[in-house]
């Protein structure tokens, strides 16, 4: 048996007992904080659900490189016209990226036609490639949180969640958790040394932000990648990640002095398309952004074109971070694109360092099994109980992956903002390697819950501020 697979059997094996305790009533339903995917779970809980659909008849055109408008219009006109068909449309996009060159295009092909159009676009020399367009909606449902039961039970071998074990120990727990995460996580050390995320570029794809909120110093850029009018936020979700990053007042962000570029990608009815987002990352691209933030993901990875779209944004030196999902305690169920590899993948503890139960866990399967499955998430940090900027000012508790992601992006900008001087040795690949190597492992953990450990900030930012790259040499004798 290859190591591969044993540990592919150890990931089943450990779903399967999970699954048990369920049955048996070790594992409490009433006391699962979250539903699947990402996003927030609150003082007053957030269940959430999420699926994804392929549109009927829409499908986005892929070209080889980036072309203006008239250009991907001819090659379009060329492949399909050449072949008899008629009856398509190009679907125009209105969107801040609609004046520079795009690298893909959305075409409604009829179902008489749809066959031989794809195959006529799939042969034009210009296309990389042909998918169908994907929309995905998320549901969320906010409960009282007097009905909510939030808890603690020793971290052990035998129970690796932590667990509500009644009203009363809520309180006490809550009334623990300290105010400000920047403190706990010892951000104003760095802020008295003079560093605050200035200079940073740092991106927030969620559900937009008001202009007029008293929390933000430097909103640069409010962008609306939906059909929708408004550049605001309708559900208080965008507010709160924003908050994290870079409130300046009341429930303080990491990095107050960054440039806040908002792309609002999701509509109040929480629906979203592919090629919303392929616009978007393609305008981050654009304005050079340095960091961005995406709470929010799925297991949808057939979406080849946001895949490859992740892996461009990487490779144009923006540093991603996400949020690896909410499925857990399930072994092998990380989000997309939290588990890419280029991707700063972020699961959640609570103040007691535990590993959140809702925090999903890996290994990585979406190359299985003609791949390997790989360790993710790469780091955790607090994603229970974290405060963050309310829609109408003050402040809102939150808890979730989605929470941990702009933790860690908070984190990431500041100590960007720390070591500009260092110039083009910081890119994604040196502060993801930094951030793993000053991780400190939580004892009695496996890898596939909290991958290389807790977030440490100063570590971090001594590491990267003596930075050299790292490069491993392999000499072959023959």
């Amino acid at each position: 048996m290859g190591h591969f697979t044993f540990i592919y059997i150890l990931c089943l094996l450990a779903n399967s007992a999970i699954s048990q305790s369920f049955k048996n009533n070790e594992i409490p339903t009433e006391d699962i904080l979250e539903s699947p995917l990402c996003c927030n779970l609150t003082a007053e809980h957030v269940e959430l659900d999420y699926s994804s659909k392929i549109v009927e008849n829409e499908y986005i055109v892929m070209f080889n490189g980036y072309y203006k408008n008239q250009a991907r219009i001819n090659y379009i006109n060329t492949a399909l016209n050449a072949s008899g068909i008629s009856n398509w449309k190009i679907i125009e996009r209105e969107n801040p990226a609609s004046d520079y060159p795009s690298d893909f295009d959305v075409v409604i092909l009829t179902d008489t036609d749809k066959l031989e159009g794809l195959n006529a676009l799939n042969s034009h020399p210009a296309v990389k490639r042909v998918t169908a367009q994907r929309m995905v909606s998320r549901t969320l449902k906010f409960i009282n949180p007097e009905y909510v039961r939030y808890g603690r039970k020793s971290l052990n071998s035998k129970n690796p969640f932590w667990q509500a074990t009644g009203r009363h120990t809520s309180r006490r727990l809550l009334r623990a958790v300290p105010r400000q995460i920047t403190t706990v996580l010892q951000a104003d050390s760095l802020w008295n040394m003079g560093i605050t995320g200035k200079g940073i570029k740092v991106a927030i794809f969620d559900t937009g932000l008001s202009k007029t909120h008293p929390h933000f110093r430097k909103i640069k850029e409010r962008t609306n990648w939906t059909n929708e009018k408004t550049y605001d936020d309708g559900l208080g979700h965008g507010t709160f990640v924003a908050g994290v990053i870079a409130s300046s007042k009341e429930c303080l962000g990491f990095a107050p002095d960054s440039e806040l570029h908002i792309f609002r990608v999701f509509t109040n009815n929480q629906v979203s398309y592919t090629s919303w987002f392929l616009d978007a990352f393609n305008y981050a691209i654009l304005k050079k952004i340095n960091v961005l933030n995406l709470s929010i993901g799925g297991p949808d990875f057939k979406d080849h074109p946001f895949v490859d779209k992740v892996w461009e944004l990487t490779a144009n030196r923006v540093i991603m971070v996400s949020a690896i999902g909410n499925d857990g305690p399930l072994y092998g169920t990380l989000n997309n694109p939290a588990d890419q590899m280029d991707v700063i993948g972020v699961g959640g503890i609570n103040f007691e360092d535990q590993i959140a139960k809702f925090s999903s866990r890996g290994m990585t399967t979406w190359e299985l099994p003609q791949g390997y499955g790989r360790i993710k998430p790469d780091i955790v940090t607090y994603g229970s109980a974290v405060k963050g900027s309310h829609i109408k000012g003050g402040c809102r508790t939150l808890s979730g992956t989605s929470v941990a992601s702009p933790v860690v992006a908070g984190a990431v900008t500041l100590l960007y903002s720390g070591v500009l001087h260092r110039g083009d040795v910081i890119n994604p690949a040196s502060m993801k390697q930094a951030l793993m190597a000053s991780a400190r492992r939580l004892p009695g953990v496996n890898m596939f819950e909290q991958g290389h450990g807790k977030l440490n900030l100063m570590k971090a930012y001594q590491i990267l501020n003596s930075y050299k790259p790292q490069v491993d040499i392999k000499v072959y004798f023959t």
